[in-house]
Order: C-alpha cells, then structure tokens, then sequence
C-alpha cells in the first residue's frame, strides 16, 4: 500500500467516524427531546420524518453530483449540513418547537444522504487499489462513532445536560475534524467528464435493469430498514416496550452500537475467507433472531442481550452489499448511488409507518415487519454474487 493510498484511507476512516458521532448523539437524546417537545409516538415517527425525506433528497442527488463535481466537494459539504442539522435540533428541542426539530432532522439526513455515495465512491476505489475487503472497516469506523456518540450521550442524558448544548458541541467538533481530514481525499474522483468536455451526449447506464443489482438492493432495503429502525426507535422501544427508564434506554443503543462496530471491524476477515454472500446470509439470520427476541420476549435482559444479535446482524449488511454493487459492472458512482437509494426507502418509509403502527399495536408488535424483511434477505443473500464471482462459480 503506498503513502498516498493510506493516507486517503485514513482520512475516510474519519470521515466514516463522524456522521456516527452525530446520529448516535442525536439517538441518545430522544427521549429527552421527545419529553421538551410533548409529543406523541406517532408524533415522534412524523417528526422523525424529516430526517427520512432529507436523507432521500440527498442520496437521489448524490450520485448526480458527484458525476459532476467528483466526491471531495459532496464530502464536504454534507458532512457541514449534517453538523448543522445536529445543531438545529438541539435548538429545536430545546424552544419545544416541534418543526425545527424535523428541520434539523432534515438538514442532517440531507448532508448525511448526499455524503454517504460519495463516501462509498471513495472506499470502493480505496478498497480496489488495496486489493482486499476494507469497505466493512470502513462502516466499522462509522460504528465506532455511534459508539462514541452513544457513551457520551448515554452519561450527558443521566447527568440531565442540556441538550442543546450537547448538540452544539457535537456540531463544532465534527466541522472542526472534518476540515484537517478532507485535504487527503483527492479531486475528481467520481467525476464524469460533461457532454461539452466530451463533445457529445455522455451516456447513462441503465443500472436499473440489471437482475443482480435489483437483488443487491433488495439486501439493502431489509438490512437497512434493521439498522435505520434501532438508530430511529430503540432508545424509546426499550423506555416504552420494556420498561426501562431513559438512561438504560440509551445504554441498550449503545450497546447496538458496539455491537455493530465489532461486526464491521471483524467482518473483512470473514468476508476475504468465505465471500459476501455466505457472510450476508448469516448476517441476516443472526438479526432476524435478535429482532424476534426483543419482539416476543417479555425480558429486559433478554432484549438487551439480544440487541447484541440484531447489531451483529446488520453490521455488514449495508457495507457489503454496497460493496458488491460498486463490483456488478461500469459506472461504480451510479451503481452504489442506485443501491443505496433503494436502501434509503426504509429510512424514508420506516420512521412514519413505525410510528403510526407502534401507537396502534405497540413498538415491539410494530417490529415484525422489519423481522419479516430481514427473514427475506437470508434467502436473497446467496445471489449477492458480482459477474466476475459468478463466472468464477461456473467454473
């Protein structure tokens, strides 16, 4: 590996890091906003809401803008929109002003969506000039920040400090590291030259009909709507489902947290020696049976211990299956920019209809759905094979 190429990895493995400090800061926090604002579960899932639909807008433009201004630029300045999102929640919560907390939701599932292909971009390149399996260590320095953010979070909600200053706080550290680590991410990359440049119409890939990547993104869709449903309700499921109090409830998210940083950090291993799609596969198994333990058992250990499966579980569902997606063919930025939109539909359909079902029948009755979608994806797993991984199989 040259100088150069680990440089470039280490910048991304910081700029992984940070939007998990953010979104774990924030998740730690929401049953503290959710009592400043007085609101309701289904009230929590409309406001929740604008995180879904800012997150969408920015991964639906991501791919675009990156084909034009390459990933350095799009890094950037998501990243500062996700800062400023946490920020204005904070202030949100803290007025008990209702819609600025959903704008500030938005503000960062913007920053966070437009930055998330523009990231892939980068690790899927990083991970090409390697050689080996990185993407997973790369979404495990994600992890690492929901860890991070979840720790501080969980002590800052037992010691009652201010949430607004939390968040401010949280705001200026991401902006101030994200500014030393950018200078290491070249330019260009990604960039598609313009018809101009060419001097004709550059052609677009139909990336929507490719039979494998559609199965890819079906992976993505069940696992995300898993990882997106503990990062949106788990904190307030085990205040409201289990009976813990508010402290404890953030503490079982940061435990999901850990979880998933130990799965990415030790999932490249497993990917290099028995392929992605066995790994994806039992990925799904072991979420679907913590999901159906925090379901079905009326234990506040047991759904705690099992939040340790339903992290493991969805650790690596979104990073291979992203990584598998750059592999299926040409244009790697439209490839992953279209698989992780699909994948954005759970971010964007889950927190309303969550909401809505669990204030009819309940947070944990709610959940089968994502169950029933994570059930799903252990039997689509075994076709996460790229071209070149199935010419290999024919062999």
């Amino acid at each position: 590996m040259t100088p150069a190429i680990r440089q470039r990895r280490n910048a991304l493995f910081v700029m992984f890091l940070l939007p998990g400090i953010g979104i774990s800061s924030w998740v730690t926090r929401t049953p503290d906003v959710q009592r400043l604002l007085g609101a309701r579960i289904d009230e929590m899932g409309f406001i929740l809401f604008g995180l879904s639909v800012g997150s969408m807008i920015g991964i639906l433009s991501s791919g675009a803008l990156v084909a034009r201004f390459g990933t350095r630029p799009v890094i950037a300045v998501g990243t500062l929109s996700s800062a400023t999102g946490v920020a204005v929640v904070g202030l949100g919560a803290a007025l008990g002003i209702a819609p600025l907390v959903a704008v500030g939701l938005g503000l960062f599932g913007l920053g966070m969506g437009g930055a998330e292909v523009a990231l892939n971009v980068e690790g899927a390149e990083v991970e090409q000039a390697i050689g080996r399996s990185v993407m997973p260590l790369m979404h495990g320095f994600f992890s690492l920040g929901t860890v991070v953010g979840a720790v501080a979070g969980m002590l800052l909600t037992a010691a009652a400090f201010p949430v607004a200053v939390h968040l401010a706080v949280v705001a200026a550290l991401i902006a101030v590291v994200l500014a030393a680590a950018i200078r290491n991410v070249p330019s260009g990359i990604g960039r598609r030259a313009t018809p101009r440049e060419r001097g004709r119409r550059a052609p677009r890939a139909a990336v929507w009909r490719d039979p494998g990547l559609l199965l890819v993104s079906g992976i993505i869709l069940a696992l995300a709507m898993a990882e997106g449903t503990a990062g949106d309700w788990l904190p307030i499921l085990m205040v409201e489902g289990h009976g813990v109090d508010a402290a404890l409830g953030s503490g079982v998210y940061a435990i999901f947290a850990v979880s998933m940083t130990v799965g990415r950090f030790a999932g490249g291993r497993f990917v290099d020696r028995f392929g992605r799609p066995t790994v994806l596969a039992a990925s799904a198994l072991l979420g679907a049976i913590g999901l159906a333990v925090v379901i079905f058992v009326d234990s506040q250990a047991a759904a705690a211990a099992a939040v340790v499966l339903w992290g493991l579980g969805t650790s690596l569902g979104f990073p291979l299956a992203l990584s598998v997606a750059g592999d299926s063919g040409e244009d790697t930025a439209a490839r992953v920019s279209f698989a992780a939109t699909i994948g954005y539909v759970a971010f964007l359909v889950g927190p309303p209809v969550l909401g809505l079902l669990g204030e009819h029948f309940g947070l944990r009755a709610a959940l089968i759905v994502v169950l029933a979608l994570v059930a799903v994806a252990i039997f689509l797993a075994p076709g996460a094979r790229t071209p070149a991984e199935r010419e290999l199989a024919r062999r």
